[in-house]
């Protein structure tokens, strides 16, 4: 039942192709619907954070959709879009959009109330103020929150995957799991997770080179 560390390196190397192909398709799902994410996560955090009522009309709302497992989104959004890329976009969405939002308003609500108060005096508008105090201190948590919504955008292609499709990682995982070719499964769950950690690392060199200051102690020096 379970294969050998080297019969997993052995079908990785003869399923390279294959897994590549099907690397491409599930990527590209994790890619956009990763970015539609994001943009929804951050367009409602400005919202929310700008208005109050929308704050506390739809918060409640957002924290509902994470509730509902994504195993159980993934059937009705193929029956509603059929088997093609859209449902495993929309999922990628609701599960990315979370993180970025959440991490966002708390950026937003945690900036220094006597910094935005000097503004205002100084004469600033809603913009300046969000341009010069609240997205600058929201970038810490924007950036944890895009490392989840990374790890999560390739967990819900693959999931969607599952489901109904006609290529992708999910798809592959589903072929050799009927086949009970356990070393191959195994194969591409290390994929997966290789997938995983290398857009998490991706979100972390950005961070690094968007916010340099972070790296340099108080005495000036890099850490």
């Amino acid at each position: 039942m379970l294969p050998s560390p080297i019969e997993v390196m052995q079908a990785f190397v003869s399923e390279l192709p294959l897994l590549l192909e099907n690397s491409v398709i599930t990527l590209q799902e994790a890619f956009i619907g990763l970015f539609l994410g994001v943009s929804v996560g951050f367009c409602a955090a400005v919202l929310m954070d700008t208005f109050d009522i929308l704050y506390k009309a739809f918060y409640p709302l957002l924290i509902i959709t994470q509730t509902i497992p994504s195993v159980a989104i993934a059937p009705l959004l193929v029956l509603w879009f059929g088997y093609e890329m859209t449902p495993k976009i929309v999922l990628i969405v609701i599960s990315t959009f979370f993180p970025v939002t959440v991490g966002l308003l708390d950026g937003f609500r945690s900036a220094d109330k006597d910094a935005i108060g000097l503004l205002r005096s100084m004469g600033a508008g809603c913009l300046q103020i969000f341009r010069y105090i609240k997205f600058p201190s929201a970038l810490p948590q924007l950036f944890s929150g895009l490392r989840i919504a990374a790890a999560y955008s390739v967990v819900g292609a693959v999931i969607s995957e599952w489901l109904g499709g006609f290529g992708g990682l999910g798809v592959y995982m589903t072929r050799v799991k009927k086949a009970f070719a356990f070393d191959k499964m195994f194969a591409v769950i290390f994929l997966i997770s290789a997938i995983s950690l290398a857009l998490m690392a991706l979100v972390g060199f950005t961070e690094k080179k968007c916010m340099p200051y972070r790296n340099i102690d108080n005495k000036g020096e890099k850490i």
